[in-house]
């Protein structure tokens, strides 16, 4: 019997724009946590990886077209919370969220092109801290636990309809759908349609 390839693995061979637009799925459903902690500290940056968001899944529709993905780092990177600035637990999913769409410029720039996969350990990460936090599971039980079984299942389900799509725009419109289909953050957050589709 031939061994099943973990998450990670599976994500480990994805190449191009497959690993864009699974990274780009996976941060749809982060994104939201970012977006709501700094609705809660009334932060200036609340909209940066939103627009971060917005610009890589037009790379992906449309490949020619000419974005400073340097540039965007650069914001990512000064919107990112310091967690000394904060005694919340909700700094902690944002930063996952601001570590990940920085992940995801670093690969499109080829400067790490294990991307997807930091991106991939990112949200499960932040789904079992999460958990781990609100005393909701334990070490024992936060594998097994509903959040972290859907969690692991929409990554698989993503990398299923990656390994088999040849057709560029049209998968990465659908990995979009599919990771917005519950309408919910990875920690489990209902997502405003209005910014998923913005």
């Amino acid at each position: 019997m031939t061994k099943k390839l973990n998450t990670f693995a599976r994500v480990r061979e994805l190449e191009g724009w497959k690993a864009v637009a699974f990274s780009a799925a996976l941060l749809e459903r982060m994104v939201p946590n970012y977006e709501l902690f700094c609705a809660a500290t009334d932060a200036e940056d609340s909209d940066v990886l939103r627009k971060c968001l917005n610009l890589v899944w037009e790379a992906l529709l449309s490949p020619k077209s000419k974005i400073n993905f340097a540039l965007q780092l650069e914001k990512v990177e000064q919107a990112t919370p310091d967690t000394t600035d904060y005694d919340s637990f909700g700094v902690y999913p944002a930063i996952d969220a601001a570590i990940g769409v920085a992940a995801c410029l670093n690969l499109i720039l080829k400067q790490d092109l294990q991307g997807a996969v930091v991106i991939s350990k990112l949200s499960q990460g932040s789904v079992e801290n999460y958990l781990l936090a609100s005393g909701e599971a334990d070490d024992e039980t936060v594998r097994s636990h509903p959040l972290m079984e859907f969690e692991i299942e929409v990554q698989a389900q993503l990398l299923d309809y990656l390994d088999a799509a040849t057709k560029q725009k049209e998968a990465c419109q659908q990995v979009k759908q599919l990771a917005l289909e519950e309408g919910i953050s990875n920690l489990g957050i209902v997502i405003d349609d209005e910014e998923a589709d913005s």
